[in-house]
C-alpha cells in the first residue's frame, strides 16, 4: 500500500546538494538530454519514487486538497485521464476509499483512462473514453450515484506550437467541464489543469456561472517553467439552476 507523503527537510541546511549531469549520448537530442537531466534532479520525481506515487503530479492534487480540502473521507471521486495514477492514489488515502480509518467514511475513487492502466489498490479503473454518448452514465453506475468531485490532470498531445497547445487543452478542460455538469453532485467539486494564453476567458466565465467559488492556482509542485495553472471550481450549482448567477468569489 502506498504511503502518505513524509515530512521532509526542505531548508537545506546540513545537505550539499548534488546535482546529476547527463551527458549528450550519440542520437540523443540536446532537449531529451536536458529533460533527462531535469526529471533526475526534481526534487518532487525524487519524493515521489520514495514515497511510492507513480509520479511527480501526485503532489499537485495534494497541494491543492490541502489548500482547498475537496478530497474529504466518503467522497465519490472521478479521476478523467487517470494515467499513470498518481491523482487516484492521493484520492484513495484522502477519501478513505480502502476504510482504514474506521472512524470516517469511506470513499469511492473512479479512475477513467483511454488505456489500460495498471491497478490501484482501493480505486476502481476503467477503460474508457469520456466523450463518448453514455460515459456519464457508466460512469454514475459504477459510482452507485453522482461524483462528488470530478478533476483532471489531462493534456493534449504537444504540437511544439504554443498557441495551438493551449487552444487543444482549452477543449480538452471544456469537454470534461461538460463531462462533469452530467455526473456532479450539487455542491460538488471540478478541478482541471490548464494552460495559461489568454483563450480561457469563456471557460471561466461558464465556471463562474456553474460554480459558487473559482479559484486559479500554480500549486508549488508545478514547474516554476511550466505555463500551467490549476482551475478549482467547488459548489455545483446543478444543472438547472447553473445557468444563473455568478461566482460568490474568484481568486
Amino acid at each position: 500500500m502506498t504511503k502518505g507523503p513524509a515530512k521532509t527537510n526542505t531548508s537545506g541546511r546540513g545537505q550539499r546538494e548534488l546535482r546529476v549531469r547527463v551527458k549528450t549520448a550519440k542520437g540523443r537530442k540536446l532537449s531529451s538530454t536536458l529533460w533527462l537531466e531535469r526529471q533526475l534532479n526534481d526534487p518532487y520525481v525524487q519524493r515521489a519514487r520514495k514515497e511510492g506515487y507513480r509520479g511527480r503530479a501526485a503532489y499537485k492534487i495534494l497541494e491543492l486538497d490541502d489548500r482547498y480540502g475537496f478530497l474529504k473521507p466518503g467522497a465519490r471521486v472521478v479521476d478523467l485521464g487517470c494515467a499513470p495514477g498518481g491523482w487516484c492514489q492521493v484520492a484513495v488515502e484522502r477519501v478513505n476509499a480502502l476504510g482504514q480509518n474506521p472512524k470516517k467514511p469511506v470513499g469511492t475513487v473512479l479512475g477513467v483512462d483511454l488505456q489500460e492502466v495498471e491497478p490501484i489498490s482501493g480505486a476502481e479503473i476503467h477503460q474508457l473514453d469520456f466523450l463518448a454518448d453514455d460515459a456519464d452514465e457508466k460512469v454514475k453506475t459504477w459510482l452507485g450515484g453522482r461524483a462528488d468531485v470530478v478533476m483532471s490532470d489531462m493534456a493534449a498531445a504537444a504540437s511544439g506550437h504554443k498557441g495551438t497547445d493551449h487552444l487543444r487543452i482549452i477543449a480538452l478542460v471544456e469537454a470534461a467541464l461538460a463531462f462533469a455538469f452530467d455526473v456532479l453532485e450539487d455542491g460538488g467539486t471540478f478541478v482541471a489543469k490548464v494552460l495559461a494564453g489568454g483563450a480561457e476567458n469563456e471557460m471561466q466565465a461558464l465556471l463562474k456561472r456553474n460554480f459558487r467559488k473559482v479559484a486559479n492556482v500554480k500549486p508549488p509542485a508545478s514547474r516554476s517553467d511550466s505555463s500551467e495553472k490549476f482551475v478549482v471550481a467547488m459548489g455545483f450549482r446543478g444543472r438547472e439552476q447553473s445557468g444563473d448567477g455568478a461566482a460568490d468569489q474568484d481568486e
